[in-house]
């Protein structure tokens, strides 16, 4: 048996769906019994538990083979990280206590960055699972391909307003699919202390190439508007944000370069789903 948690999101409900497949057994970890009903009915054994509850992860954790481990996204924490912080206490004794056979946790491209971003809170949580005492993978995926999801109105009206600059800088992306995959893949292996997986799809690609395949999934023309990172914080506070400098420190180390993997291009692991590819299922999922 699996437990896996995040699964009513993009990347957990793909884990689940590939470990049914196989045949295999699937806890589902959820915050409310009525998210659980979906998985009930294809067979899954359901768990209500949140992430910062150590009594119910422990039981959700307990007797299982493996974990799939995803932490909830906070796109505006504040200063320190205590929301991240409370629940890697939380998940750490839940590990200790029940003893899953293995831990898989989706982390990211950039976790071992130490400047201030917002993707320090994968690296906290990273340096907390080093200490427990089971097998720990950490499945570093690059930016989400599926991240355009938030583009598509607006490329409907010929253009995308785009926080990645230059236009023309490439920077490590990946398809939800293959992370999935992925992830499938090594809960089904063995190994010994931690893993490092870092994971990109088969080239890198920039803001132009979203663009453009935005223009190909939609048929028609779309072009790129850099949104001045002068602005950044003032837009992010209009949409409520309190503390927007994580985000855009974030934003700012993909552009400039220094969040990357932490083994390179050339030796991270290369999925096979291209950007068109996925933006065309994203696209039609979309109009479905």
């Amino acid at each position: 048996m699996v437990a896996v948690t995040g699964i009513t999101g993009k990347v957990g409900s793909r884990v689940a769906r590939g470990l049914l497949a196989q045949g295999q057994t699937v806890r589902a970890i959820v915050r409310s019994q009525p998210k659980g009903d979906e998985w009930a009915a294809l067979g899954c054994e359901v768990f209500v538990a949140s992430v910062d509850d150590a009594a119910a992860m422990t039981e959700a954790f307990r007797g299982v083979d493996g974990v799939f481990l995803m932490t909830p996204p906070n796109y505006d924490p504040e200063p320190g990280f205590p929301d991240t912080q409370k629940n890697s206490v939380a998940i750490r004794t839940a590990i200790e206590e029940s003893r899953p056979g293995k831990v898989v946790f989706l982390s990211t491209v950039g976790a071992q960055v130490t400047e201030l971003n917002l993707l320090n809170n994968s690296g906290m949580t990273e340096a907390m699972l080093r200490t427990v005492p089971v097998p720990v993978a950490f499945l570093r995926a690059a930016w989400f391909m599926e991240n355009a999801a938030w583009d598509i109105e607006s490329a409907k009206s010929g253009v995308v307003h785009s926080f990645l600059q230059p236009l023309d800088h490439r920077i490590p992306m990946v398809a939800t699919e293959d992370i999935a995959q992925t992830a499938v893949e090594l809960l089904g292996q063995s190994w010994n202390g931690v893993r490092i997986v870092e994971l990109e799809g088969p080239e890198r690609y920039s803001a132009n190439e979203v663009a453009a395949a935005l223009a190909s999934a939609l048929h028609t023309p779309v072009r790129n508007e850099m949104i001045p990172r002068s602005t950044w914080e003032e837009l992010f506070r209009s949409q409520g944000m309190k503390n927007p400098l994580p985000r855009i420190r974030m934003v700012d180390g993909f552009n400039e370069g220094w969040i990357d993997f932490e083994s390179g291009q050339r030796v991270s692991r290369k999925a096979s789903t291209t950007l068109q590819a996925a933006l065309q299922a994203l696209v039609s999922e979309k109009q479905s």
